[in-house]
């Protein structure tokens, strides 16, 4: 598979200005996929209000990869993309998406946006024969906030107490892409840096550290977790890069496969065309080498 001109994947928020900042600029001669769109889709009902998702499907009817996106927004604002565009480098890879909205914290508080995005999966998983997903393959991606779901949508165990009853079984995430996440929701809430207010309303208060800790992927830190792509600007000045760091570190020494790309001077949300190119050549380097996609043969 050689796809030398990949752009960036999804538009992303910019915590710090709270905005949308979309960085998908693909030349106009690369051919890209089209797919099979199905919009609004219901994937859980909660307290009478119907949450939604898009897919965005492969149009060869094959079982494809699948990655399953939720957006940033300090848990508090955003909504998925109104359209595929800021999906084209992964759908040009191969996958199909399903780019997912959740609760935010002016209707429901933590673990409520987990609860969602477990959910979602759950229906990635029972609907897979329908939208031809391989659910062997399944990718669990975000940006800010959304990083910090999709790490806890890859790191939560087995008959954890978080997942919901009703959502039903939860597939197993091959792959976590987590693009300036949190890792650390309680060191968010103790450092006093501006993000911590955001996490603070999201959890109910500043001192429930306990659900703070329940909240952090690293709290779930083990040798079998899936394989994680990690991109981060070292000048981040919302989410510490400290912590995507250390994550690397923790991933490293459990010896479960990790790659991380840092943005030199990159502030949070903000990726120049140069590195944008070069993040992309190593994420489909990464999904060759954990067996997501299949490698060229030469």
């Amino acid at each position: 598979m050689k796809l030398p001109y990949l752009i960036l994947l999804a538009a992303t928020l910019t915590a710090a200005a709270q905005a949308p900042e979309k960085i998908d600029t693909v030349p106009p001669n690369l051919s890209h996929i089209h797919p099979i769109e199905h919009k609004d889709l219901t994937y859980r009902t909660i307290n009478g209000a119907d949450l939604k998702l898009d897919v965005y499907e492969q149009p060869d009817a094959k079982p494809s990869p699948v990655v399953v996106y939720w957006h940033g927004g300090a848990w508090w604002k955003g909504q998925r993309p109104a359209e595929y565009g800021s999906f084209h480098a992964l759908l040009d890879m191969g996958f199909s998406v399903v780019s997912v909205d959740y609760r935010l914290t002016d209707v429901a508080l933590a673990p409520a946006a987990v609860q969602d995005v477990r959910c979602s999966l759950a229906w990635v998983n029972k609907n897979a024969t329908e939208y031809h997903f391989d659910t062997t393959r399944i990718v669990a991606y975000g940006t800010s906030a959304g990083g910090h779901l999709a790490l806890m949508a890859g790191f939560l165990p087995p008959g954890n107490p978080i997942d919901p009853a009703d959502c039903g079984p939860m597939p197993h995430v091959a792959a976590v892409m987590d693009f300036y996440g949190i890792p650390d929701v309680r060191g968010v809430i103790t450092s006093g840096i501006p993000l911590s207010k955001s996490t603070a309303r999201w959890l109910g208060g500043a001192d429930n550290l306990t659900l703070a800790t329940q909240m952090s992927p690293i709290t779930y830190l083990r040798a079998t977790l899936p394989p994680v792509f990690i991109a981060h600007g070292d000048a981040d000045p919302t989410v510490p890069y400290q912590q995507s760091v250390s994550l690397k570190k923790s991933l490293e020494s459990l010896h479960v496969p990790v790659t991380m790309i840092t943005i030199p001077n990159g502030h949070h949300g903000q990726v120049p065309p140069d590195q944008t190119l070069l993040i992309n050549e190593a994420l489909l380097k990464f999904f060759q080498q954990n067996q997501i996609l299949p490698t060229p043969t030469k």
